[in-house]
């Protein structure tokens, strides 16, 4: 179907500031850009908290805290649902393509799932390159991850309920956390939330990398420049942590809840994905998001405005309630 017409108004009105495109920019330009674009949020109306600065959503309590793991401190945010008890736990890694994104930058959409779903969600600051190039953040988010299955409880959360979750590049550290854990034998993970993953390299590309290569927010320039900050050499990408995709085996992963977009560039290697945790034998709700582009589900350009976000937004939520 042709692209959602509010979506290409959001995409117009971003153009129309003038700003150059990623790979033209630096990665602090970058980030300072999000910074800017996250100054300029507004929530959806059903999830504004008037009493804070009529733009934050409400949930029941946010802290800031350090993790000890991979031989440093690694911050973390922590949103806890209102009403109390012991909930299920999302560890969430923001996208940005390694490079540009931040607990920040992800913040309403991380307060918008634990007041949807009912969770604890930790979301993770984890090392970004190309400061600190792969695997550095990786090896932040498994460190956390397996430290929430050990202290759920100091978090208010269920040690037997505990998720990974993550958008776009947060979304392929969310797969590789599962499965290097599995590999570890470390059970106990109990899903995977992966919206619009990274799964393989941009080299050969897929038809998605080149039907979506421009005009739909994330570009395969733009995913290029990401890939070369990521990586200290292309050599790499033929390493399952890089490119999950390559695993030998995605057998005994956790259920997962996968979401692709017609219009992105990583719509191909996301369903590629998808497709072989099926016949692999793992439990997949896989969710084709028609008309719609990469970032539309948890991006602060575009989540707030789009009805299909928020419907998304419900159905993650009742997948991680069914379980």
């Amino acid at each position: 179907m042709p692209l959602d017409e509010k979506l290409r108004m959001i995409l117009d009105a971003g153009q129309a500031l003038g700003r150059p495109p990623i790979e033209q920019q630096t990665p602090e330009e970058a980030r300072s850009e999000r910074a800017e674009m996250m100054a300029r949020f507004v929530p959806m109306a059903e999830y504004a908290d008037v009493r804070v600065a009529n733009r934050m959503i409400a949930v029941g309590e946010i802290a800031a805290r350090a993790i000890a793991g991979a031989g440093r401190e690694i911050g973390v945010r922590v949103f806890t649902p209102e009403g109390g008890g012991v909930s299920p736990v999302v560890v969430f890694f923001h996208g940005g393509g390694w490079v540009a994104g931040t607990v920040e930058t992800h913040d309403p959409y991380c307060r918008a799932l634990a007041k949807e779903a009912g969770v604890v969600v930790v979301s993770v600051n984890f090392r970004l390159a190309p400061e600190h190039k792969f695997p550095a953040g990786l090896e932040d988010c498994l460190a956390v991850t397996e430290w929430v299955l050990d202290h759920a409880g100091e978090l208010g959360g269920d040690g037997s309920r505990v998720m990974v979750g993550g958008d776009s590049a947060g979304g392929t550290l969310a797969t590789v956390v599962a499965l290097l854990l599995r590999d570890r034998g470390r059970g106990g993970l109990a899903g995977q939330i992966l919206l619009y993953p990274a799964a393989d390299y941009y080299d050969p590309p897929t038809a998605s990398y080149l039907e979506n290569a421009e005009g739909y927010g994330l570009t395969r320039k733009g995913m290029i420049w990401f890939w070369d900050h990521y990586l200290n050499d292309k050599s790499e990408a033929a390493d399952f942590r890089v490119s999950p995709l390559l695993a030998g085996s995605l057998a005994g992963l956790p259920r997962a809840f996968v979401v692709t977009a017609e219009y992105d560039v990583l719509r191909d290697e996301g369903q590629a994905y998808a497709r072989r945790m099926v016949t692999d034998g793992v439990d997949v709700t896989h969710v084709f998001a028609e008309g719609m582009n990469h970032g539309f589900a948890a991006s602060a350009n575009e989540f707030p405005f789009l009805p299909q976000a928020k419907e998304m937004l419900r159905r993650v939520a009742e997948w991680v309630k069914a379980g």
